[in-house]
């Protein structure tokens, strides 16, 4: 029988339809995957607070929500669980990096996000969670890519093509989860992560079973278990509908595709 007891679900093109909210046939799904007895948390890369916390408490989530990649663990009455973040001489690098090739970039703390603007002086009494380029220069885009790869002390992803997401080393929604699973003592074969891009990979590669949105890049597609419909038709009501189903037949392995 498949034994799934965590849904973990990216926000941005996957829970989020394009307006960046959820649908209600998301709402209810994920309201009902609850009532059911599977868990349902966020992995986004979004900082806790705002939207988040807001989502989380208003659909009755219980498990810790993984935020800014993994950064970040909370529950959602906003208890803090793990925290990892930059070291400020990395974001003074960063952000040297961003001025010397003329990508936006922006930083995210606790308390927000600082965007294009020099960086402030209370830059090392300051919590930095992530750092991100954005530029539609493809060329560019794979030059900062390659440089930050071969510095070998970030996680690089994305969130959207045209940008990268930098994390400390080790830090990536899977590692989040796998923290929220020794909270909840669950494994990792009984989590099933749902996602859309670059910053979605390690969790998906790492759960049970690992979906992508039919609005997914080529490359989380192309490592996914199955591909889902796309986020503006209901896909993580769809997903949440097959695995509340498989539970229920007692089927053995993963849904087809």
């Amino acid at each position: 029988m498949a034994d799934w007891r965590l849904i973990a679900l990216d926000m941005d093109g996957t829970s989020l339809d394009l307006g960046l909210d959820i649908s209600p046939e998301n709402r209810r799904a994920i309201r009902h995957a609850i009532a059911a007895g599977v868990q349902v948390t966020f992995a986004t890369g979004r900082r806790y607070g705002g939207l988040v916390q807001e989502l989380a408490r208003e659909l009755g989530m219980t498990a810790p929500v993984v935020t800014v990649n993994g950064g970040e663990v909370w529950t959602p009455d906003g208890e803090l669980v793990m925290r990892r973040a930059h070291r400020p001489e990395d974001i003074r690098r960063l952000y040297q990096l961003a001025v010397s090739c003329g990508a936006h970039y922006w930083a995210t703390t606790p308390e927000g996000i600082l965007s294009d603007d020099p960086l402030p002086d209370d830059l090392d009494d300051r919590i930095w969670l992530k750092f991100g380029f954005y530029t539609e220069d493809e060329a560019a885009l794979a030059s900062l890519w390659r440089t930050l790869a071969q510095a070998d002390r970030f996680e690089l992803s994305n969130s959207n093509p045209f940008n990268i997401e930098v994390n400390p080393k080790g830090v990536t929604k899977a590692a989040g989860l796998a923290a929220v699973c020794e909270r909840l003592a669950i494994r990792p074969d009984q989590v099933v992560a749902v996602g859309d891009s670059l910053n979605d990979l390690p969790m998906i590669r790492w759960a049970g079973l690992g979906v992508a949105m039919g609005n997914a890049q080529p490359a989380v597609k192309a490592e996914a278990d199955w591909i889902a419909e796309a986020c503006e038709v209901h896909g993580v009501a769809r997903v949440i509908e097959r695995i509340l189903a498989d539970r229920s037949a007692g089927q053995d392995g993963h849904p087809g595709r």
